[in-house]
């Protein structure tokens, strides 16, 4: 037996090899250690070979999925090694094979995934100036190519976010080090071109690609290919599922770089959490499909304006009616994994009635939807069009409710197979003929106290005390001799033991081969199946925008060909459900007010400010309605964001470092019609550095790339940038000194802030009062510092220059008092502030 391991593990070096051994899945040497301490079950030891013991650990095959879904979310590869041959005719160990491995990227069981977010497999080659990328969801079908510059990699991994990435071994890619997820090697000869044309023609039986709109798309090609082969060797099928491949270009999506994604907070906080998010207030839909949707719309804003306006026009239809389908919706299951299962011949028997029962509420869903002037609702009403003999057959073969395991039984109808009732009828008549024989042989045999009984030791037998053994029948055959009774078989009784206890056995055999017919007579069906399950998705996603706009108040934007944005009482989606008042705030941007210079205090709501501007944007391109009393918005191609401090330790980039970096993609990257949000350009350096940055990133958005831009900062300096700029504007988020605190008023006014409250802003964090006020007096001595090195060396800011009087300058003891409280001395301390008075005098 361990021969027989060794040769297949031999195969599967770098994976973990479950190989099945009765009722368990064993691992063993190395693989029984690793399994021990990632799984926490016990490691032990059995035989020896070459002379050292054999570790081994395992785990009971009806709850592997438990243990492999552990593994597979640590990125682990498994080989499923299961017995093939048959125990009776074996000589030596039974066969076994690998039927199937599992990786984090080719997952498919519904216990192995999340269900409300796509498993996708990624593959990455290089072409001429380009990578290639190519993507799969295997528990959906879905195959998706495109070609990027080299550069943008990270960004796309950001918002692809595989499951597993696999590349050529020759092949370096340094954006995947920082992504968490699993990734393979594989020979480069796997990324052949002409092997890969090769495999995807036959897959999708095509003469060429030329139909997919990819034909030269080389290095996308090389993906695909290596991503198929990749796929057939993990699943060990065919993948009639996966019937096209759908090209994405740069220009259908607003692009969002990695760092806008995670500043957007679009399904993850900054702390990585999953609330309180963009995804997780709108996420009320009631489908699996639907909420895997959503995230990627959420993900994916789209560029061209009528599928936008679709979307929208489909929305505003729904109000009256969203009440009405989303009841329905609830009973649709999984539809669109149900139909991969099916496809890779490991569909389960609750799968197969939980596809019938979410047929049925098709046809209701057409009926509930009023789509008289949305095309996008027409085209989902024809989507949700019924493959009826799909249902047909369902309906005739599988139980109301199916038993969750097929070697149970219980899973194919009565009814379907003439043969199986047969087999049903024999073990559910048992009794009656139990009891018919038993008054047979009673009157037959004058032995009043026979009787007929059954154990799983002896099986049937007739039962007779000892005294009346005498008078049995002359064909009775003695089968066990207890202490007062006899035990006996009949020829009769014999033949209907041999029948009763195999029927069990061919019932399940049976139902097995019938259950797999079931699933090829599906497989016609499966791309009528992905349509129904893609519309159910669109219409969930779309039902949730409905109820999202009615609850929140939300209003449908209005695209316009003009250039700019123009948001009218805009509002923060998120912050506005956990902030209560939530003070609304409206933004104009322009080819002529390209630059809004925003200050004020921090905690004033700047951030929210320039969030909630690019939220507002973004769901409006996903066809959702928005947070605000209207908006208006012109062609928007990319959405960038630098807000917040990060650092990247391990790679050896400080705070400013990463900063600098990602100013630098968007000075290189955005254009006029791009959003820009920065927050805090600079502050990572000193203040003359950082301010002479700001101002320069300032300019170069004017003046070069033209965006529009909101700019947040605290260089006070920085406003006299739109004396110089006409295209620049100033304006503030208001608040107010109260004693000697602040109250926030989170208005957006015109113009320029006094000051940045940065004393009292930190009083609110609880800063003791003594650091607070030697915080005061040291800032008064700065700024008198300043006046006078400007009225002896006429030595202004880097804006300005101007000459201040000598009188002007404050003297030091009047400074002092100024920030001195009396209330807040002690006698002793008054005393002191006296004595430094006088000195200072």
């Amino acid at each position: 037996m361990m021969r027989q391991y060794l040769g297949i593990k031999a195969q599967y070096p770098d994976m973990l090899v479950f190989y099945r051994m009765g009722d368990f899945y064993e691992l063993f040497h190395d693989d029984a250690e690793k399994a021990a301490r990632l799984l926490g079950i016990t490691l032990t030891k059995r035989g020896s070979s070459n002379g050292e013991p054999i570790r081994m650990a395992g785990v009971p095959y009806h709850a592997a999925e438990q243990y492999l879904a552990k593994l597979a979310k640590m990125g682990e590869a498994v080989a499923i090694c299961e017995q093939v041959g048959d125990p009776a005719k074996s000589k030596g160990p039974v066969e076994r094979q690998v039927t199937r491995i599992l990786t984090p990227g080719t997952l498919t069981d519904a216990a192995l995934l999340d269900d409300t977010r796509d498993n996708l497999l990624l593959a990455i080659a290089r072409g001429d100036g380009v990578l290639g990328l190519a993507r799969i969801s295997l528990a959906s079908g879905r195959f998706v190519l495109s070609e990027i510059a080299p550069g943008l990699l990270a960004q796309e991994l950001e918002r692809i976010s595989p499951a597993e990435v696999i590349y050529a071994d020759d092949d370096a890619h340094p954006a995947l080090e920082a992504v968490k997820c699993s990734k393979k090697r594989l020979a480069p000869w796997q990324f052949d071109l002409d092997s890969a044309m090769q495999g995807l023609t036959k897959q999708f039986n095509t003469y060429d690609l030329d139909g997919f709109g990819c034909a030269d798309m080389s290095a996308a090609i090389m993906a695909a290919g290596a991503l198929l082969d990749y796929v057939k060797h993990t699943q060990r099928t065919s993948l009639p599922h996966i019937q096209g491949l759908l090209v994405e270009q740069g220009n259908q999506f607003i692009q969002l770089d990695a760092a806008t994604r995670r500043n957007l907070e679009i399904d993850q906080t900054l702390r990585g959490e999953a609330a309180p998010t963009l995804y997780s207030l709108l996420n009320t839909t009631v489908t699996a499909m639907g909420a895997r949707l959503l995230r990627n719309w959420l993900h994916h804003p789209l560029q061209h304006q009528p599928d936008i306006q679709a979307r929208l026009q489909a929305v505003a239809r729904l109000q009256p009616q969203y009440e009405a389908l989303r009841p329905v919706l609830r009973n649709v299951g999984d539809i669109e994994r149900i139909t991969a299962r099916i496809a890779l011949k490991t569909a389960r028997p609750r799968d197969l009635s939980g596809l019938r029962d979410s047929l049925r509420q098709l046809p209701i869903l057409q009926q509930t939807i009023m789509a008289d002037d949305s095309a996008l609702l027409q085209s989902l009403q024809h989507e949700l069009e019924v493959p009826q003999a799909a249902l047909e057959l369902l309906l005739a073969a599988v139980q109301d409710e199916p038993a969750a395991v097929l070697r149970e039984g219980g899973v194919i109808a009565d009814g379907f197979d003439a043969e199986l009732d047969e087999l049903r009828n024999i073990q559910a008549n048992c009794g009656e003929f139990l009891l018919k024989f038993e008054a047979q042989e009673r009157e037959r045999s004058g032995i009043n106290n026979l009787k007929v009984e059954y154990n799983s030791v002896h099986g049937f037998y007739i039962e007779v005390s000892r005294a009346q053994s005498e008078h049995v029948p002359a064909e009775y055959r003695r089968r066990q001799t207890l202490k007062n009774v006899e035990r006996y078989i009949t020829p009769e009784l014999k033949t209907f033991e041999d029948k009763v206890l195999s029927a069990n056995e061919r019932a399940l055999a049976r139902e097995k081969i019938l259950f797999e017919t079931v699933l090829e007579e599906l497989q016609p069906a499966l791309a009528v199946l992905q349509r129904n399950a893609g519309a159910v998705a669109q219409l969930d996603v779309l039902a949730t925008f409905t109820e999202r706009a009615e609850v929140l108040k939300y209003v449908s934007p209005q695209f316009s060909c003009e250039p700019g944005l123009s948001i009218e009482e805009g509002r923060h989606p998120v912050v506005e459900q956990l902030t209560q008042p939530f003070i609304a705030n409206s933004v104009s941007l322009s080819p002529y007010r390209q630059l809004l210079l925003i200050t004020g205090p921090n905690m004033g709501g700047k951030s929210t400010y320039m969030r909630q501007t690019a939220l507002i944007v973004l769901l409006a391109h996903c066809g959702c309605f928005v947070p605000a009393k209207s908006a208006r918005i012109g062609p928007i191609d990319r959405i960038f964001t630098r807000i917040g401090a990060s650092d990247d330790l391990a790679g050896g980039r400080s705070t400013f470092m990463v900063e600098m970096t990602e100013t630098a993609n968007i000075l290189h990257n955005a254009t006029e019609q791009s959003l820009v949000l920065l927050d805090e350009i600079g502050r990572g350096t000193s203040t003359f550095d950082g301010l002479s940055l700001a101002w320069a990133v300032a300019r170069q958005l004017l003046e070069k790339n033209r965006s529009y831009t909101l700019f947040a900062t605290h260089y006070f300096e920085l406003t006299r940038i739109s004396d110089e700029f006409k295209h620049a504007v100033n304006v503030h988020l208001d608040a107010v000194e109260h004693g000697n605190g602040i109250v926030f008023l989170h208005n957006v006014e015109d113009g320029p802030a006094s000051q940045s409250y940065g004393l009292q802003v930190a009083q609110l964090a609880g800063i003791p009062r003594s650091v607070v006020n030697a915080a005061r007096r040291k800032l008064v001595q700065l700024e008198q510092s300043q006046v006078a090195q400007q009225a002896t060396a006429w030595q202004g800011d880097m804006f300005i220059a101007a000459e201040v009087e000598p009188e002007a300058v404050m003297h030091p003891a009047v400074a002092e008092l100024e920030v001195v409280d009396p209330d807040e001395l002690t006698p002793r301390q008054a005393l002191d502030v006296l004595y430094k008075l006088k000195k200072l005098l």
